[in-house]
């Protein structure tokens, strides 16, 4: 929780004092990086983790200034669950899932399936799967899996891919899509 001081702004009371013009704000398609596609002038992350129960519902970037306190929070959310390792994830990929979640134009938070791994996750991972990449940039804090009620897989890659920023896989057998922000490329149906 965080502690509101009257001599300071808070995360929260930036929250309220923008909450409306979260909801309207044009998403921008020009950025030189060519990342932030569609994210808007206020990016917000909404996530659930079934994994923990966690909910996560911030605004972490306002006109070009990252939210120092709110990014925390979001290294926190996608931590490992299953050691409780927390990494910093790499702000690209914040901003491709909102950039994403703007494009698809839903309230519905995203479910969270696995965000930083650790080496250790992801070893164990690869012994129970040959789709877990011995590199994986899950160990980087550069990678989500995720997944949402109201759009099919293929409605998801497709946003994420729209974005023109990393990886998109699309593991429908999984109901989950895979979104990074290493090299552009797609796979997976």
């Amino acid at each position: 929780m965080t502690t509101e001081s009257s001599s300071s702004i808070s995360r929260r009371g930036i929250l309220g004092a923008f909450a409306a013009t979260a909801v309207l704000a044009a998403p921008t398609f020009s950025n030189a990086a060519g990342f932030l596609r569609g994210a808007g002038d206020i990016r917000r992350l909404r996530m659930f983790s079934g994994r923990t129960g966690e909910n996560i519902d911030t605004i972490y970037w306002i006109e070009g200034d990252y939210i120092k306190e709110a990014v925390s929070e979001i290294n926190h959310f996608m931590r490992d669950w299953r050691t409780n390792g927390v990494k910093q994830i790499d702000t690209r990929t914040i901003d491709i899932l909102a950039a994403s979640h703007n494009l698809l134009n839903i309230d519905e938070p995203y479910m969270l399936l696995s965000g930083y791994r650790s080496p250790q996750t992801n070893n164990m991972l690869r012994s129970r799967s040959r789709g877990v990449a011995k590199n994986s940039l899950h160990m980087k804090g550069q990678a989500t899996d995720l997944r949402l009620k109201t759009r099919s897989v293929g409605q998801l890659a497709k946003a994420a891919t729209a974005c023109r920023s990393g990886g998109v896989g699309r593991y429908s057998g999984s109901n989950f899509v895979h979104v990074d922000c290493g090299p552009v490329r797609t796979w997976g149906r």
